[in-house]
């Protein structure tokens, strides 16, 4: 609050500390600021901060439950360890994964979208990579869980 105890300098505090997030998020973010669900913060119920901590930490799991459903499909696991190890261009990954190049592009759009893998076009091919080397980290760290898991005999309820 402001000395006066008037809550007008908060709001607009607020307001400045919301433009500065969406301009973070349409800089470093994979997916476009306008297009995630805003968070309203006109109630508060907590000290000033609380609200657009609660906001920010919602905006991140929704991005996770965004990249773990593309994760949740076996080809596109099997797309994520292929550009793990090197780019591809989308023809060699059809004929790495022996599936049709429409079910390869549908993969890829899912996991574009999902922030984790990008694409090139240079000339006639178009090269997909992953976005960050953290993915690999994530899926690599993913299986030795499995792994552990399978070694202790533990079994997964499917």
């Amino acid at each position: 609050m402001h000395k006066n105890g008037s809550t007008a300098h908060r709001f607009g505090s607020v307001l400045k500390v919301r433009h500065g997030i969406t301009e973070f998020a349409e800089s470093h973010l994979p997916v476009p600021a306008h297009t995630m669900k805003r968070h309203s913060t006109s109630k508060r119920s907590g000290p000033a901060g609380t609200a657009e901590t609660a906001a920010g930490e919602n905006r991140i799991y929704e991005m996770q439950v965004r990249i773990c459903k593309a994760l949740a499909n076996h080809t596109r696991l099997h797309i994520l360890d292929l550009l793990g190890k090197k780019s591809y261009t989308v023809s060699g990954l059809q004929a790495a994964l022996g599936i049709p190049l429409a079910n390869v592009s549908v993969q890829l759009a899912t996991l574009r979208a999902a922030g984790v893998v990008v694409t090139e076009k240079k000339g006639k091919h178009v090269y997909c990579s992953l976005a960050l080397p953290e993915v690999r980290q994530a899926c690599h760290f993913i299986r030795r869980v499995l792994k552990a898991q399978v070694r202790n005999a533990q079994s997964l309820p499917l």
